[in-house]
């Protein structure tokens, strides 16, 4: 069936209103603005730029850490205080902890990647939910509650814009009365900054092989809660780093506590998805994290206010893919520019948004008074050079092997390859370490457990300290409309019933966050299959990415629909 679809025309679209795609709108409205005050005879046509955001306001599926290095967003805002950056504080302490499950031990002198003397701890939904009110002032249209589902290509395969989701369908993908067709926003440049795992991003990444040559991507997941702790155990800017319990040796991750403004504290938990074990649960991490005495009693007396999950491209340098094609770029996370050892990707984001803008300024200059046609490769390749040999690339090339050298473990990396890369400028051992996959690393259950079978957890919450997943997930303000396809697809339901159920025990039922997937006896005969609860998804990707099959593809659900992350 042809559904006919309108067009809405703009210049330049920016996907995903994260600080990247923000921080560009800004920077490249600013820039039209003065190139045009101060070359009236040559004056720009004001160029429509666009911000499409996928949930209902701007800011409720933004989630991170989150403290913030304020370098990049300085350029924008050069005041903080007279323009209202909205920061929960200034960091005032920083600490690192080793624990044991009973024990903390302080290292006496945090590490250099982890002092963050200067930085900020902030939410980072309200922040972008800020950018976005500053993005409007500049004449920007930001957009939210459409989510994008697809790019469009012209017969030469140049990237030309974006289709957003259909709206009201049913399940099974009819249309229902409120049916409403997704629209094609064209442009000459799409700027991509979907965050961690993006789909416009995934498939374009697969159809351009933009990651030949690269390190595969690396990814963990975080886990957060927002708790409002008691005032006599607050202490306002207070940063704290943790390694060791709840994690075993050979898993990458480590927990962290953030004291942001009002009583807040935010307890979050980080682990690699590129663990061996098949069991392996980032949300019982964050559980079993609170348990330590230490955290324990700093929430005594405390109420849980939200919860969330992401998950964070750890790669770094050698895993940055291309970051652009004809008519498209690739910014923040959607390009790898986190610092895996600084834990920060706030300013990297901010930072090639302003870089994007740039070359995209050029390129509307370049392109003034022709018709409307997809900025060529050769022009916006121009941004990749600017992140690459610009402050991000330096940054980054300097963390190029801090990922890789947790493969063999928390304790060689520690007291042998960090060391050692710190003094050879992130070089190590040699100036590229390998990388795989990190669901190729995930090992069958036959070989990870003696008895092949999944060893069966005595966790309990309390629903004081410690609470289920669906406990969590409620706060997480989540809510689909529950009649629409779902959004999580899997190519055979055959392999997930049978190979991957005996293999593997059908490890999405541990690393999902949110209790998406449930293995459930839906026939009634004593044998589990997989359930599918999409209504509970908080968007975090992390079954995309740990799927030891590659079975699972997430696709944004109808717009509006996901968390809500006040505060977060």
């Amino acid at each position: 069936m042809t559904i006919a679809r309108e067009q809405n025309p703009v210049d330049v679209l920016f996907v995903g209103a994260g600080p990247a795609s923000l921080a560009g709108a800004i920077h490249l409205a600013r820039l039209v603005k003065a190139h045009n005050a101060k070359n009236p005879a040559a004056k720009l046509d004001d160029p429509m730029i666009a911000v499409l955001e996928k949930s209902a306001e701007v800011g409720y599926h933004g989630f991170s850490g989150a403290v913030m290095d304020p370098k990049s967003l300085r350029k924008l805002f050069p005041d903080f205080d007279a323009a209202g950056v909205p920061v929960e504080s200034p960091v005032t302490e920083d600490e690192v902890w080793f624990m044991t499950a009973s024990r903390k031990l302080k290292l006496p002198i945090t590490p250099p990647p982890l002092q963050n003397h200067g930085n900020f701890v902030v939410s980072l939904q309200k922040l972008v939910a800020w950018l976005a009110q500053k993005a409007e002032e500049e004449g920007v249209t930001v957009a939210p509650g459409y989510p994008a589902a697809e790019l469009l290509y012209d017969d030469q395969d140049r990237v030309t814009g974006v289709r957003t989701t259909d709206q009201g369908l049913d399940h099974h993908g009819q249309p229902k009365g409120n049916f409403q067709p997704g629209m094609d926003f064209l442009a000459r440049c799409v700027v991509l900054g979907e965050g961690t795992r993006g789909t416009l991003t995934k498939a374009l990444i697969q159809k351009k092989q933009l990651d030949a040559g690269k390190n595969p991507q690396v990814w963990a997941c975080g886990v957060k809660e927002l708790w409002k702790v008691k005032p006599e155990k607050f202490k306002k800017g207070r940063v704290i780093h943790t390694m060791g319990f709840p994690l075993k040796a050979d898993e990458f991750g480590g927990g962290f506590i953030y004291h942001l403004d009002h009583n807040l504290v935010y307890v979050g938990q980080v682990g690699g998805l590129d663990t061996h074990d098949p069991t392996f649960d980032p949300h019982l991490q964050l559980q079993r994290l609170k348990t330590h005495p230490a955290i324990a009693e700093l929430l005594d007396g405390a109420e849980l206010v939200r919860y969330g999950a992401k998950t964070i491209p750890e790669g770094g340098y050698w895993s940055i893919p291309r970051l652009y094609d004809d008519g498209v770029v690739l910014v923040g996370d959607s390009g790898s520019l986190l610092n895996p050892m600084r834990l920060k990707g706030i300013h990297t984001a901010i930072e090639s948004g302003i870089q994007a803008a740039e070359t995209i300024f050029e390129g509307l200059l370049a392109q003034a008074g022709q018709d409307p046609a997809p900025m060529p490769a050769s022009l916006l390749a121009g941004y990749e050079q600017r992140i690459l040999n610009g402050e991000v690339g330096k940054e980054l090339y300097a963390a190029r092997n801090f990922h890789q050298s947790f493969e063999d473990g928390l304790y060689p990396a520690m007291f042998f390859h960090i060391p050692l890369q710190m003094v050879t400028g992130g070089r190590g051992l040699h100036d590229r370490y390998a990388a795989v996959p990190g669901y190729r690393r995930m090992r069958k259950l036959k070989d990870k457990f003696p008895d092949g079978r999944k060893p069966q957890s005595d966790f309990k919450p309390d629903g004081k300290l410690t609470f289920s997943k669906l406990d969590d997930v409620y706060r997480s303000g989540t809510k689909h409309e529950e009649n629409q396809p779902p959004h999580l697809r899997i190519a055979d339901w055959n392999i997930c019933n049978t190979r991957c159920k005996e293999e593997y025990g059908n490890p999405c039922q541990h690393f999902c966050p949110a209790a998406v997937y449930e293995m459930v006896d839906l026939k009634g005969n004593g044998q589990t299959e997989l359930k599918l609860n999409p209504s509970n998804c908080v968007h975090c990707k992390t079954c995309d990415i740990a799927d030891p099959y590659q079975l699972i593809t997430w696709v944004a659900p109808e717009g509006g629909g996901g968390p809500v992350y006040v505060g977060m």
